[in-house]
């Protein structure tokens, strides 16, 4: 048994390799612009090194969004074609909620943000309760400056703090600021998530499974 987790959703790719009781390998890396000519080779490499192939993997899971409107498609097509091809059960992880499975538990709200794309950045709130984190509402596109603007009460702040959105809570009373090894959205944690799922019999359909955008990348498509 072995699932293949892919992460395109930004510029920070990641993937790993995980048997459903430990993470067998895992790679994550800043893939600017190089999406299409990394990810396939990296999947690759990886799978040579435990001495693997693609045929011996027992499923796949990807991030499905947001994130950016090409490295999402590009992480899909791969997953999607991966699936296909060897008949493998198919699982797709909100972008967001794979960041905030690797949060320790806190006692104030928690904003879970990446990069979105043209200055703006995709944030949503969690709480913790009994289940963990858990999400209030959709993911949103946002600037700095509403983030700065809508703290109201004590928040942590994780994901792709970029030195732009450290500069505009540096001085935001409310703003608990994670540090950037917390920051880093681990493909390990998305097929953790990806096995919870597998485990209660909820898989996709590789031919339906859609991406999640936000409502101004889709206005802007």
């Amino acid at each position: 048994m072995m699932l293949l987790a892919l992460d395109t959703a930004t510029k920070m790719m990641g993937i790993a390799l995980h048997d459903g009781s430990q993470v067998l390998a895992e790679s994550i890396w800043s893939g600017v612009g190089h999406h299409t000519i990394e990810l396939a080779p990296e999947v690759a490499l990886m799978l040579r090194r435990i001495g693997g192939t693609t045929a011996t993997l027992s499923s796949i899971a990807v991030a499905q969004g947001p994130g950016s409107y090409t490295g999402l498609r590009i992480g899909m097509a791969l997953a999607k074609g991966l699936a296909l091809t060897h008949n493998l059960p198919l699982v797709g992880i909100p972008t967001l909620d794979i960041l905030v499975k690797g949060q320790p538990r806190r006692p104030e709200p928690l904003l879970a943000v990446i990069q979105a794309g043209r200055n703006r950045i995709a944030g949503m709130w969690y709480t913790w309760g009994p289940k963990g984190w858990t999400s209030k509402g959709e993911a949103q596109s946002l600037t700095w400056i509403d983030v700065r603007e809508r703290l109201e009460e004590r928040t942590y702040i994780c994901g792709e703090l970029d030195p732009a959105g450290r500069e505009a809570l540096a001085e935001q009373p409310h703003a608990v600021l994670a540090q950037p090894a917390q920051c880093v959205r681990r493909p390990s944690f998305l097929a953790e998530l990806a096995w919870e799922r597998l485990r209660a019999g909820m898989t996709a359909d590789p031919t339906t499974l859609m991406l999640i955008y936000l409502k101004s990348q889709v206005e802007h498509a």
